[in-house]
C-alpha cells in the first residue's frame, strides 16, 4: 500500500513548514514631538502620490493639526499671531486656495455670511450663535479686514480655520480683500503698527489673490461679494477668469466684487467708481440661463442684517453689526438646510465691542466711501 509513503511526506511536509524565519529587531518607539510654534515650511504635510512617503503622512497631519489648534486658540484669547506665523499661514493657505476653481461647490446645510471687517469680537460672536467649526459649515462673502480695529486677528482665525478645516469652509474674496484698498481703509496701517513692517501685509494680500470670487451651493444658489457683469453671462464665463491677480479697476473680475443691485432696470454706472449697477431683469436672465433660483451677497450695509430685493432673486447679507461702530444695525446670517430652507439669524453687538479699542496710530480718519 502507499498510504506509509503518504504519512511520511506528510510529515516532512510539516516538519519543513516550521522553519523560524531570523529575528527581527525591535521596531524603536517614536521620539516624542517637539513643540512647534510657528510651525516652518518644512513641517507643511506633503502632496506626494501613494508610496513609500505616505508612511509620514500621519504624523505630519496630526503635527500640523496640533500647532494650528494651538494658534486658533491663541488669536481667540491673546492676540496676533507673530509675524513669522503670518507668513507660514498665508503661504499654507495659498497652497489650499490655489487648488479651488472660481466658483466652488459648496453642499448644504451651510450657513452663509457677509462682511466682517475687522470687527473681531463680532466673529466670535458669530460663530458662537451659528455653531463652530467643524460642527457647521460656512460660507464667507468677502470683506474681512479695514474698517474694523482688529482685522488681522479676523483674517489670521478665519486663514487658519480653512488650513484646519478646509472642506467645512469656503472663504470668497470681497472687494477689500485687494493691495490697493487696504492701503486706504486701515489693514496696512494696523498691520505696519502691529508688526512694524509691511511684510504681514504684503504676505496676506499674496493670499487674497487666491481666493475664488463665487461659489455655487447644490447647483441652485450662486455666492458673490457683489454683484453681477454684463462681461459674464453665465457660471461658465466665471470659472474661466484669471482671477490670481490684484482686482483690475474694471472688467468682470472687478464687477463680481463691486456691483450692486438696483431698483431701475438694466445696467447703470455705479456711484462707487467700480462695478455696476443691476436691475431686476438682469437678475431674472441670469438665474434663468444658469437654472439658479437665487443670487447670494454682501458688499452693502443693511439695517436688519439681510434684506431681499428683486423679488425674491437676491438677498444682501451682513453680518458686521454696529459697522464701524456706529451704525446701529444689526448682523445676519443665512443658514440654508440640507432641504434648501432658508433661515435668517440676526444679532446685535455683544457687549465686549465696546472693549474692542483701536490700537495707537490706527484713530485717523477713515474715508466712507459709501455710508
Amino acid at each position: 500500500s502507499s498510504w506509509p509513503v503518504q504519512r511520511r511526506l506528510a510529515q516532512l511536509l510539516a516538519q519543513s513548514s516550521l522553519v523560524v524565519a531570523p529575528a527581527q529587531p525591535p521596531i524603536p518607539a517614536a521620539p516624542p514631538l517637539p513643540p512647534t510654534s510657528p510651525p516652518g515650511p518644512s513641517t507643511a504635510p506633503g502632496r506626494s502620490g501613494a508610496g513609500a512617503n505616505d508612511v509620514m503622512a500621519a504624523p505630519d497631519e496630526f503635527k500640523i493639526n496640533r500647532d494650528l489648534e494651538r494658534q486658533i486658540e491663541h488669536v481667540c484669547v491673546e492676540g496676533a499671531l507673530t509675524q513669522a506665523q503670518c507668513r507660514w499661514l498665508c503661504e499654507q493657505v495659498t497652497d489650499v486656495l490655489q487648488d479651488e476653481s472660481n466658483c466652488p461647490p459648496v453642499r448644504c446645510p451651510v450657513t452663509v455670511c457677509g462682511d466682517i471687517h475687522g470687527q473681531f469680537c463680532d466673529l466670535q460672536e458669530l460663530l458662537r450663535i451659528s455653531g463652530p467649526l467643524p460642527e457647521t459649515n460656512y460660507l464667507f462673502l468677502g470683506d474681512y479686514v479695514d474698517r474694523g480695529h482688529n482685522s488681522v486677528r479676523t483674517i489670521s482665525l478665519l486663514f487658519l480655520y480653512k488650513l484646519r478645516h478646509r472642506d467645512r469652509i469656503t472663504l470668497l474674496r470681497g472687494n477689500h480683500e485687494c493691495r490697493q484698498i487696504t492701503q486706504v481703509y486701515g489693514f496696512f496701517d494696523e498691520c505696519l503698527q502691529t508688526y512694524r513692517t509691511p511684510a504681514v501685509w504684503k504676505a496676506f494680500t499674496e493670499a487674497f489673490d487666491f481666493l475664488p470670487v463665487s461659489a455655487l451651493i447644490d447647483s441652485r444658489i450662486v455666492c458673490v461679494h457683489g454683484g453681477l457683469s454684463p462681461s459674464a453671462d453665465t457660471l461658465d464665463e466665471i470659472r474661466q477668469l484669471d482671477r490670481i491677480q490684484e482686482v483690475p479697476h474694471d472688467g468682470p473680475l472687478c464687477d463680481l466684487l463691486w456691483s450692486d443691485p438696483d431698483e431701475r432696470a438694466g445696467w447703470g454706472v455705479s456711484p462707487r467708481g467700480a462695478g455696476y449697477t443691476f436691475g431686476q431683469d438682469v437678475s431674472e436672465q441670469f438665474n434663468h440661463t444658469n437654472a439658479l433660483q437665487l443670487i447670494a451677497r454682501a458688499h452693502q450695509l443693511v439695517m436688519e442684517g439681510y434684506t431681499w430685493c428683486h423679488e425674491k432673486q437676491v438677498v444682501t447679507i451682513f453680518s458686521a453689526p454696529n459697522y464701524c461702530y456706529r451704525c446701529g444695525n444689526q448682523a445676519a446670517v443665512l443658514e440654508i438646510d440640507e432641504h434648501m430652507r432658508y433661515t435668517f439669524l440676526q444679532f446685535d453687538p455683544p457687549p465686549l465691542q465696546k472693549e474692542e479699542a483701536p490700537s495707537r496710530g490706527l484713530c485717523r480718519s477713515i474715508p466712507d466711501y459709501f455710508l
